[in-house]
């Protein structure tokens, strides 16, 4: 038994309440349980209890055992001062005027054992040898639930970088969309190139691929060997002149190559964003406006300029394939930086239209397919589209990797059987 789970289990209230009386032999009727306390004081708040013919409105406090109570010092602190029933898993018979309930011989040995089942799984994940049984309905209703809670932690980061920016969107939106090209292992450094490059100076140049270009991979510290070719040497010429014009320092983070497809490297990722500026302005506010998925597809099916046709780095020719963004990168913006940059602003300003969309838009998006979503669906747990996988990789790592079965609709769902 651990207090966590006797919480749950009094929340819940599954245990036992035939002929349910204090360790002073008198009669108890839970009413109401009281609402779970996260802030400092007694676990349950605003409980309603019946002892004897008097009707009791307060606070319930649990413990593993009575003597918990003057070990935790609860008798000094005055928010303890309301608590109407001391509720434990086992009466140690210390001195208290507190009525105390004990519960050990009250739950069911079922419950105990599938929770402890569930703690001691090494499984992909606690619940796997069970989770078929859980209701169809239930997974709907907690998928709604985790993609919820990931797109509001989604939110928080949004909006620490608004604060660094002056609550600028547009600006806001450029420095995720930029990490989101940066893939996993070059996010931070193209975050960086982008903050490095204000929309403003940008625009200046949006018309002028080479010129997008040459900012880019010369804040990425990509310029300025001594390349063969023609190309590298003409963005080096560019960059040197606009680096003195905009008085720009260069970004001095690493840039990785290693272990990635060719298609990923962060010179096609930084060509394809050149060309991304290059055919949009406001690009944010057009999302805002945007009314359907596909509108946003079509603004990002870009392709990077001639040159990377034959090259996926400087001064290395390779065969000719044009290096378009594709439906898979696509749906990976549209998943980790459209969405959540939609949800935010619509959670900033209080406007569900843009929370709704966002949610519409991952219902209409290709699932990920990945190690987490994989395992999922060996256990036949559907993964449909980006809503689903985002639901999926969300209870896997906030709640199945931390164990928090007691906290998790499936889990709850499993331990009430």
């Amino acid at each position: 038994m651990t207090e966590k789970l006797l919480q749950f289990i009094w929340q819940f209230q599954y245990f036992n309440k035939n002929e349910l009386q204090t360790i002073g032999g008198e009669p108890l009727q839970v009413i109401h349980p009281g609402q779970y306390n996260i802030n400092q004081g007694p676990d349950f708040q605003d409980a309603k209890i019946r002892i004897q013919d008097t009707l009791w409105a307060g606070n319930i406090e649990l413990h593993l055992k009575t003597s918990d109570w003057i070990r935790h010092n609860h008798q000094n602190d005055k928010n303890y001062n309301n608590v109407i029933l001391h509720t434990v898993w086992e009466d140690d018979k210390p001195k208290n005027d507190i009525p105390v309930l004990e519960l050990k011989n009250r739950i069911s040995k079922i419950l105990l054992q599938r929770y402890e089942e569930l703690m001691n799984s090494p499984s992909f994940i606690p619940c796997e040898k069970n989770i078929r049984i859980v209701p169809e309905l239930n997974w709907k209703s907690w998928k709604d639930r985790l993609l919820a809670e990931r797109l509001m932690r989604k939110a928080k980061s949004v909006e620490l970088f608004l604060r660094r920016n002056n609550f600028h969107w547009e600006e806001t939106f450029w420095w995720l969309l930029a990490r989101n090209f940066g893939m996993t292992v070059n996010t931070d450094t193209f975050e960086a190139i982008a903050r490095s490059l204000p929309l403003s100076v940008l625009a200046k140049h949006k018309s002028q691929l080479i010129q997008l270009e040459a900012l880019l991979f010369g804040q990425a510290s990509l310029l300025g060997k001594k390349y063969k070719e023609d190309y590298p040497k003409l963005l080096w010429r560019e960059y040197k002149f606009l680096k003195g014009k905009y008085k720009l320092g260069p970004v001095h983070l690493p840039i990785h190559f290693l272990r990635m497809r060719p298609g990923n490297f962060p010179t096609i990722r930084l060509a394809q964003l050149a060309a991304l500026i290059n055919d949009s302005s406001h690009l944010f506010s057009k999302i805002k406006d945007a009314k359907s998925l596909k509108d946003i597809q079509q603004w990002f099916d870009v392709t990077a300029n001639d040159y990377w046709h034959y090259h996926y780095r400087f001064d290395e020719t390779s065969a000719f394939k044009k290096k378009n963004l594709g439906a898979s990168m696509t749906d990976n913006i549209i998943i980790n930086t459209v969405a959540p940059t939609l949800f935010a602003y619509g959670n900033y300003h209080d406007e569900n239209k843009y929370k709704d969309k966002a949610l519409k838009w991952l219902e209409q998006t290709s699932a990920e397919n990945n190690s987490i979503t994989h395992g999922f669906v060996k256990l036949s747990i559907d993964n449909k589209n980006a809503f689903d996988s985002q639901a999926l990789i969300e209870l896997k790592n906030e709640y199945c990797n931390e164990k928090r079965c007691l906290e998790c609709g499936v889990g709850n769902a499993i331990l009430k059987g």
